[in-house]
């Protein structure tokens, strides 16, 4: 009996039909595409460098234990074999101005951007980089610096743009009111469906200024937005115009990141949604302390030019 070592050998799954092998090795994220599956074999590594494999990025797990440069390396490279089909991006917990500039150069298709907690982004280069993604549609924002006038030039950019999130740290103390933010949304993203702002110190001068520029808003998420208060008219504009609301004091139970109320921020009057140049010294003392925190270095100087 004549044996076929070539089909003996033949691991199992690489039987699998392309666009299924494909699918498993998505769900594997960024991370482990390019730092263990297309090691693997030669008919992976020829699936890993499809350009269609890179559609989505998704930078979210095990980056723990990754340096930071190295994490952007890795996402550079994803951005290069995606070879301008990124349609979506998430990262989390990592990222750069430069970075972000350099994803957004390369990816004239993207759809969707998600920053969770990517403290070294700025909003000046957020608004910068988005100058070249008029396709946006998602924007999703957990932490990040932005201030009213960056929002504005986002809305400007991405007239596209269906869903926003722009959410903040609570805190308890000092109790600041401002509509800023919000008027600009109002004023700049009038195609949005779907607004998430937790922990923002709109009123609900802010709030109107919303449901009257946003007139497709369906899906409207105020939770720990403690300065509006629900009760009389704007309520019932609420009610009658958002078909999905969540209230102020909603249950943040679903809510990805921490939601608690902290005892102290850092605020000033251009950034009073928990990042700042100014640090609260104290929560009994009228008494502010400028530190200089900033993260640019001669690099960053491409994005104001």
């Amino acid at each position: 009996m004549e044996v076929d070592m070539e089909n003996l050998f033949t691991p199992p799954w690489l039987e699998l039909p392309p666009e299924i092998t494909s699918t498993i090795l998505q769900k594997l994220g960024t991370i482990e595409i390019l730092r263990n599956a297309d090691k693997v074999c030669t008919t992976w590594r020829r699936l890993c460098e499809d350009p269609a494999m890179w559609r989505v990025i998704n930078m979210r797990d095990n980056v723990w234990d990754m340096l930071e440069g190295y994490l952007e390396q890795i996402c550079r490279e994803a951005v290069d074999r995606s070879q301008g089909q990124l349609i979506d991006i998430n990262l989390e917990y990592f990222g750069s101005d430069n970075l972000l500039y350099y994803i957004a150069e390369r990816s004239p298709q993207l759809k969707r951007l998600r920053l969770l907690c990517s403290y070294n982004v700025s909003g000046e280069a957020l608004s910068a980089a988005l100058k070249k993604c008029p396709l946006l549609e998602e924007l999703h924002l957990y932490h990040i610096l932005i201030g009213k006038e960056s929002i504005e030039n986002i809305g400007r950019s991405c007239r596209a743009l269906k869903s926003f999130k722009l959410n903040n740290q609570v805190f308890r103390h000092p109790c600041i009111e401002y509509d800023e933010e919000a008027i600009a949304i109002a004023e700049n993203m009038p195609k949005l469906h779907n607004l998430q702002v937790v922990g923002n110190k709109m009123t609900n001068e802010g709030l109107e200024a919303i449901l009257n520029g946003c007139p497709n808003l369906e899906s409207l998420d105020l939770r720990r937005c403690f300065n509006v208060n629900l009760g009389g008219d704007v309520g019932k504009r609420c009610s009658q115009q958002i078909i999905y609301l969540r209230r102020p004091h909603d249950s943040t139970e679903d809510y990805e990141l921490d939601a608690g109320m902290h005892d102290c921020e850092s605020f000033d009057e251009d950034y009073p949604s928990g990042f700042s140049d100014i640090d609260l010294i104290s929560d009994d003392d009228d008494y502010y302390e400028f530190s200089d925190v900033s993260n640019y270095s001669g690099d960053e100087e491409m994005f104001f030019e």
